[in-house]
């Protein structure tokens, strides 16, 4: 079933959790940059479609570094991630999944 976000404009899959693949990015209103480390919903979107055989909860942080800037559309500097920021993606991507 499909219905209107938050802000009545964006596609919104109530089957799933997650916004559409014809969704703009809603990420700190940057409709034109790629992902960043602090865009961790983004991120564990873009995780679950790349890796839906994978259960997030047991993804190792170095896998998890290495899937998210071989993403596409990240574009941010692979060395400013941290590990609340790693553990931030694992749950959004946990979530997504469930």
């Amino acid at each position: 079933m499909m219905c209107k976000a938050l802000d009545g404009n964006i596609p919104y899959n109530n089957s799933k959790k997650h916004y559409t693949s014809s969704r703009i990015k809603l990420s700190k209103g940057r409709p034109d940059m790629g992902l960043r480390w602090t865009d961790t919903i983004d991120i564990a979107i873009e995780l679950s479609e790349a890796h839906p055989d994978v259960d997030p909860q047991w993804v190792r942080f170095t896998d998890m570094h290495a899937w998210i800037c071989a993403l596409p559309e990240f574009s941010d500097d692979p060395t400013k991630s941290t590990e609340g920021l790693l553990e931030a993606i694992q749950m959004a991507w946990i979530d997504e999944a469930n």
